[in-house]
């Protein structure tokens, strides 16, 4: 809800922003002139004046609005992604490692007391681990992606405390 509420700001803000520079142009006024017909004003009508060209621009206009969309809309990059670390875990490792226990070896558990006492309280230890296996664990460097395997380790390197 929040989330949606700051787009709208920052969409409503950007528009605003936009039509400064593409929204149409209007007429100059002169102060003197009167827009009475030439009946009640007794002046003859003048001949016709050149339109006055708009500022306004469909492309620029697209052009913001596709580009607040791809700044505001778009997913932010980040180095570690904790999300798919948690989906990497899930589907393959908490068959073992459900609830941060191990169900092979009972006392080498992700829980931070345990990985400080085996020395893999390190996302490095962690990636190490991960990738090659190690007693009853098996490898998952062939079977997932070094990003896949580096956002598990920090997820699993973040949970540790919370289990």
């Amino acid at each position: 809800m929040a989330r949606s509420a700051c787009l709208v700001v920052a969409a409503s803000v950007m528009l605003h922003g936009v039509s400064c520079f593409v929204a149409p142009g209007t007429a100059p006024h002169n102060p003197g002139q009167s827009y009475g017909s030439a009946a009640e004003t007794g002046v003859a009508p003048t001949p016709m004046q050149e339109p006055v060209t708009s500022s306004f621009s469909p492309l620029a206009f697209g052009a913001a609005i596709g580009l607040l969309v791809a700044v505001f809309g778009a997913r932010p990059a980040m180095a570690v992604d904790l999300e798919n670390g948690e989906s990497i875990f899930t589907g393959n490792c908490a068959a073992c490692h459900a609830g941060g226990n191990n169900t092979v070896v009972t006392e080498k558990k992700l829980k931070k007391e345990a990985l400080i006492t085996y020395g893999k309280y390190d996302v490095g230890a962690i990636i190490k681990q991960v990738t090659n296996g190690n007693g009853s664990m098996p490898a998952f460097g062939d079977k997932l992606g070094p990003d896949d395997i580096e956002d598990v380790a920090n997820w699993v390197y973040n949970k540790a405390d919370k289990w």
